[in-house]
């Protein structure tokens, strides 16, 4: 009994989901449904949402880069932090000094003080060299110094490091400073 009675909460929650996937897959936006009604629909560019339209709590938008200064065992190198809830909750935890390690060949690792938040994360990105991420599930800290693994919403791509791939693979310790 137990068998036919999940099986039948299997069918119903799988029913469920495709109702509701095709009932969202059948809605146009406001902005195609008033081109439709109107007659007029821009075919040269694409309707999309702005950025400010999905921005965090606090209304800022998360493409705005804040500047950090980036010592890789004693070279200083550029870098940025993006401004996703993670990058700026790194931020209050500059400077930071860290011992990193190799992980997997395509990047170098260490654990921050603390776990950062995972909040209004923005959408998941495949990391490049000198992407700056944090493994959410660890609560680690990564460094990508090849081209990481395809897009994953517990990896979070914080900012970026310029610097040659070699200098961020050899690397063994860094410490990150907000630039005043």
């Amino acid at each position: 009994m137990a068998f036919a009675l999940r099986r039948a909460l299997t069918a119903t929650a799988a029913t469920g989901v495709l109702l509701l996937a095709a009932t969202a897959c059948s809605q146009g936006s406001s902005a195609e449904q008033a081109a439709a009604t109107t007659g007029t629909a821009a075919r040269s560019a694409p309707v999309s949402t702005p950025a400010s339209a999905s921005a965090s709590p606090t209304g800022s938008d998360r493409s705005t880069p804040m500047d950090i200064s980036v010592t890789i065992d004693g070279q200083e190198v550029e870098a940025t932090l993006n401004d996703s809830p993670a990058a700026r909750d790194l931020a209050t935890l500059l400077p930071l000094t860290l011992d990193v390690e190799d992980f997997h060949g395509t990047e170098r690792i260490a654990d921050p003080p603390r776990k950062l938040t995972t909040e209004n994360a923005p959408e998941p990105q495949a990391p490049k060299p000198g992407d700056l991420t944090y493994y959410a599930p660890w609560g680690n800290l990564a460094l990508f110094y090849k081209d990481g693994p395809s897009a994953s919403s517990d990896l979070l791509v914080l900012g970026h490091i310029d610097a040659d791939a070699d200098q961020l693979a050899e690397a063994d310790r860094i410490t990150i400073e907000a630039v005043s």
